[in-house]
């Protein structure tokens, strides 16, 4: 079985708790306050007075939070009417050390990659090099998926709304035992599919191979693009869809995960192979100047860097991606890389956030019809820190106070289930003295497999150990007694103890942690 990866929408995280909504998207540059247009029109105003009021208690804010969960290092950052009010960190990039967290600390984004990678394909929309209705199929002539009918007519916009019918966090299992991304995307064709067009199923790679298609298109590769149609030209200096340009920057914030209760640093998530989706390094001050494109309608420093209709087209809801079951609820759409709907006071809000479960949580939230905008960033594993800022500050804009306390709704409603395991063996330990029921060279030997590739068991002493990967990664296994083994799954997608059953007689291995689109057999 496979739980929800971290990364997720923060329409879908927030309408858990009735919050979004679907709706048609105003004009990406607000209308006029005396004259709205009907579909922009809302009952409350955000006023110049609540915004510094929000501003005011970020500090604040944050300094709760760390107070509560102890987060080692935030930044954040908050646009209003094309200014910069607020860019600034607070603690520090390594817990157990004083080097500060400022706003120009590179953070990895996780999810809050698709937004922007969402912008770059928007300039090369702009430009007549692609459009979202493009098949990718026709710039990625050996891309295939398991229905020919949907390998033909998949395009870009598919990709980029989670509609392509791929199966929930498609490839992410193979992204953890060490396949890149050519090697993932060619095996993408062996998962089955659900209804295309029709289901919504948040898919990194899915939207990766989109962003090649776009990259093919202009003739380059997704992170060159991304720095020379955005980066460079938006004054973006210090953001990059390369793993290796966050690793070496001086001034970065390490990822963090709680052992023992502790803030520690441990393994760093390179995010390579899903650059489009979860790859991107940024900072406070480059995210405000995203934050400033968005809400200008693609116009930076007065320079038009996409046209305003070509911009709104990434946020305009193409897909209901959290339905509401209660009637009196509001659902979560999502458009081309980016959540949108609208919020408890009726202004429609555009947002997306990020998480890695290996130490990085991120948000970013506007609200176009007053031209605001906030992104934070964390270096702990995400549990709502992130979006109990965003959500506690676009309270005070809307309304002149903080409604409700975000952390605890946000920790048990929303990520709560993201590190729950699933397996059959969770919270349980292995027999007294259980043994294989058979030597163990009757387990040994390779069992195939099309999707994940070929699974090794081997005798390593007295015990058996379980490779996976292109570059084997071994895994000891421990003996339940009889054919049933468990081992400890590493990487973004590991919870925690799984099963693994060997079937010496039918020749069969299977792996309870990748068998979550029903493909965890093996056969000898």
């Amino acid at each position: 079985m496979k739980r929800p990866a971290a990364a997720v929408a923060i329409a879908a995280v927030l309408a858990t708790l009735c919050l979004p909504s679907v709706a048609a998207a105003p004009a990406s540059r607000p209308a006029a306050p005396d004259s709205p247009s009907p579909g922009a029109w809302t009952a409350t105003a955000i006023t110049e007075a609540n915004v510094a009021a929000g501003v005011a208690a970020i500090p604040g804010l944050v300094a709760e939070v760390q107070r509560r969960v102890g987060v080692p290092g935030m930044a954040v950052a908050v646009v209003y009417q094309d200014r910069v009010l607020l860019n600034a960190g607070y603690g520090v990039r390594e817990a157990g050390t004083n080097t500060p967290v400022d706003a120009d600390t590179r953070f990895q984004m996780a999810s809050v990659s698709k937004p922007v990678a969402a912008t770059v394909v928007s300039r090369s929309v702009s430009d007549g090099t692609v459009d979202w209705s493009d098949p990718i199929r026709g710039e990625l002539g050996t891309f295939a998926l398991k229905d020919p009918y949907v390998t033909r007519n998949v395009t870009i916009g598919d990709m980029f709304s989670h509609r392509s019918g791929l199966p929930e966090h498609a490839g992410d299992d193979l992204e953890d035992i060490g396949y890149g991304r050519a090697q993932i995307l060619s095996r993408l064709r062996y998962l089955p599919l659900h209804p295309f067009r029709a289901v919504y199923d948040y898919t990194n790679f899915g939207l990766t191979a989109g962003a090649e298609a776009v990259a093919k298109a202009n003739a380059t590769s997704w992170e060159n693009l991304a720095r020379n149609t955005l980066f460079i030209p938006a004054g973006m200096t210090s953001s990059s869809y390369v793993f290796d340009d966050y690793w070496n920057a001086a001034n970065k914030a390490l990822t963090h995960v709680k052992v023992n209760g502790v803030w520690k640093h441990g393994e760093t998530r390179d995010p390579q192979a899903q650059s489009a989706a979860g790859g991107l390094s940024s900072t406070a001050n480059d995210m405000a100047r995203w934050l400033r494109l968005q809400l200008a309608g693609g116009s930076i420093d007065g320079q038009q860097l996409i046209k305003p209709e070509v911009l709104q087209l990434m946020r305009q809801p193409v897909m209901d991606s959290s339905p509401s079951k209660d009637p009196a609820g509001r659902s979560g759409g999502y458009g081309y890389g980016i959540g949108t709907g609208v919020d408890g006071t009726g202004h429609v809000k555009w947002s997306h956030s990020g998480a890695f479960a290996l130490g990085a949580g991120t948000v970013v939230e506007l609200i176009p019809d007053a031209g605001l905008g906030i992104v934070v960033m964390s270096n702990a594993q995400a549990n709502g820190e992130a979006e109990t800022i965003a959500e506690s500050f676009i309270d005070i804009a809307e309304t002149g106070k903080v409604q409700r306390d975000w952390l605890p709704l946000l920790a048990q409603f929303a990520f709560a289930p993201l590190y729950v395991n699933p397996s059959v063996l969770a919270d349980k330990t292995p027999p007294a003295g259980a043994t294989p029921s058979r030597a163990l060279q009757r387990y040994t030997g390779v069992y195939a497999n099309r999707y994940f590739g070929p699974a090794r068991i081997e005798r390593r002493g007295s015990q058996l150990a379980l490779l996976l990967g292109p570059k084997p990664m071994a895994f000891p296994l421990t003996s339940w007694g009889g054919n049933r083994f468990s081992y400890e799954p590493t990487g973004e997608n590991a919870v925690g103890i799984s099963e693994v059953v060997i079937d010496p007689r039918a020749g069969t291995l299977f792996v309870e942690h990748l068998n979550g689109n029903g493909l965890g057999t093996f056969r000898r």
